[in-house]
């Protein structure tokens, strides 16, 4: 380890990080705020360069030192082919990826005969709208899960070793199989990609004054739908087969919304509407309830129904963080923030979630400090 860290790391280097996109920069910014030593290697030399330039670590050369641990962060696709190289190339390395799907990559591993001893399947739940270099952060993997997939024949100090880096990046370690862990993905991560790209491509042909009335509703839901194309090919494509069970699950839901909708559309009013479909939507919306309530909460605790304040933020520079400031100097803990623009106005709506105990407090204290509160 070289001298300068901020605090001591259970991993040492050198580490050499092999793929210096969005994933592969964060692990060598991270790994250089505690002082590891870090290889990067990269087809790309401009992504190379500028991984170096952001200081993730340094280009790897034939005279370096053996590195101890290896993570390949490649699209999913040719995953296995450079944890395969990676593998022969440094027979004394433990080798971990980062690719979003597991199976697939072991399968190909197995078949070819490589050493899975010294393999560890691993996947960080963490990720941006923006991809490559530029975009990378020493601190992305941050309270975020950190699934740790044992190959069958891992050696334990190789798990040990992709735990270690798991810690010290700040992730949360999770130990999954393979097939489970790309179960859990699909229904959690690549079916709302989907589903998200679905709705976002519905706005193509829309009429500006349509779009004109796009609300926080419409951009929560397309949030991730900017996603890299070639990845999410690449993604989809090698956890096809749990992807698609969900997705066909989620169109025989939507066949029957559908269905009901088509009921509603031929009625002349409510009360012809044929029995049943209006307690279709409306059991689609109830489960929707049902599901969200069980995405955890803030440190994945249980979930908890905060209370919502709006206030009125102009929008001009320092604005939102002096509302920010009197929330802090009323004394309430600030659980979650949304800032939504108003259409044609020079003003912002942002919303902060607080404990329902405290809300009533800190809508007096905003209001005496001359906020516009949206009730």
């Amino acid at each position: 380890m070289t001298t300068g860290a901020t605090t001591p790391a259970a991993t040492r280097g050198p580490v050499r990080v092999v793929g210096t996109g969005l994933l592969g920069t964060s692990v060598g910014l991270g790994l250089r705020a505690h002082g590891v030593d870090v290889l990067l290697h990269d087809p790309s030399r401009t992504a190379l360069a500028l991984a170096r330039d952001v200081g993730a670590g340094r280009p790897a050369t034939d005279d370096d030192a053996e590195p101890a641990l290896i993570v390949v962060a490649s699209p999913p696709d040719v995953t296995a082919d450079v944890v395969r190289a990676e593998l022969a190339a440094h027979p004394g390395a433990v080798v971990t990826d980062v690719a979003s799907v597991k199976g697939y990559v072991l399968r190909e591993l197995r078949d070819s005969g490589a050493d899975l001893s010294r393999y560890v399947g691993s996947h960080p739940m963490a990720g941006r709208e923006r991809s490559g270099p530029a975009s990378a952060l020493p601190d992305l993997f941050l309270g975020r899960p950190w699934v740790i997939v044992d190959s069958g024949e891992s050696d334990p100090a190789a798990v040990l070793a992709v735990r270690s880096l798991a810690n010290d990046l700040g992730g949360v370690p999770v130990q999954l199989d393979a097939d489970a862990h790309d179960a859990a993905v699909a229904l959690v991560s690549h079916v709302p990609q989907v589903a998200s790209s679905l709705v976002a491509a519905r706005l193509r042909d829309a009429a500006p004054e349509a779009l004109g009335l796009a609300g926080q509703g419409l951009r929560d839901v397309t949030r991730v739908a900017g996603s890299d194309p070639a990845l999410w090919t690449s993604i989809l494509a090698a956890n096809a087969s749990a992807v698609r069970d969900v997705l066909a699950a989620l169109r025989d839901d939507l066949d029957g919304v559908v269905d009901a909708l088509d009921e509603a559309a031929r009625a002349r009013g409510p009360e012809d509407v044929a029995l049943g479909a209006l307690a279709r939507i409306a059991t689609t919306i109830a489960e929707g309830n049902a599901g969200v309530a069980l995405v955890p909460g803030k440190h994945g605790g249980a979930p908890r129904q905060w209370a919502v304040v709006t206030a009125l933020v102009p929008d001009q520079p320092g604005e939102l963080a002096r509302l920010l400031t009197d929330v802090g100097e009323a004394g309430v803990n600030l659980e979650e923030l949304q800032l939504e623009h108003a259409a044609g106005r020079p003003v912002g709506m942002a919303s902060v979630s607080v404990d329902p105990a405290r809300s009533a407090h800190l809508e007096a204290e905003l209001t005496a400090r001359g906020w516009r509160l949206v009730r």
